[in-house]
């Protein structure tokens, strides 16, 4: 159900956004104490408050009228941070040459985290500089890499 919601919210404001300078980064629906539904998106430059505050009123509306949601839920419109997780491939080859931390459901050659330079990812692997080929089924998550 819940992949169901994402995937038309995700249609939904794809249309609304679309000839606009953002960009739907991603979309979860997921129940934590209540419902969320959580829009993140970004454009060049960033996002900030006033542009979350102006697509989440007018997305407000479109999820009104359309109803594809029963239950109670809070709508949340969120930059999608500076640690961004990579998931579509538009990511990944926007990202390309930058640093980023992998995360991997379990050990591989005994490390369950890389860092490294993007290089890109095909069907089967991701590929960072100075690592052999990380199989994509081992991937728990790919994250935008940050010095503090």
């Amino acid at each position: 159900m819940a992949d169901n919601i994402a995937s038309k919210v995700e249609k939904l404001m794809s249309e609304m956004i679309e000839g606009t300078d953002f960009e739907l980064v991603d979309v979860e629906y997921v129940k934590e104490h209540d419902w969320y539904l959580r829009i993140f998106v970004d454009k060049a430059g960033g996002i900030d408050l006033d542009d979350c505050q102006m697509l989440s009123e007018k997305f407000g509306k479109i999820l009104d009228k359309e109803v594809i949601i029963n239950e109670p839920y809070i709508l949340e419109m969120s930059s999608p941070g500076i640690d961004r997780v990579l998931k579509k491939d538009r990511d990944f080859v926007r990202e390309a040459g930058k640093v980023v931390d992998v995360t991997l459901y379990a050990p591989l050659d005994g490390k369950k985290n890389f860092t490294g330079v993007l290089e890109g990812r095909d069907k089967n692997f991701l590929k960072l500089a100075d690592f052999d080929p990380i199989p994509r089924e081992k991937i728990a998550q790919v994250r935008l890499h940050i010095d503090f």
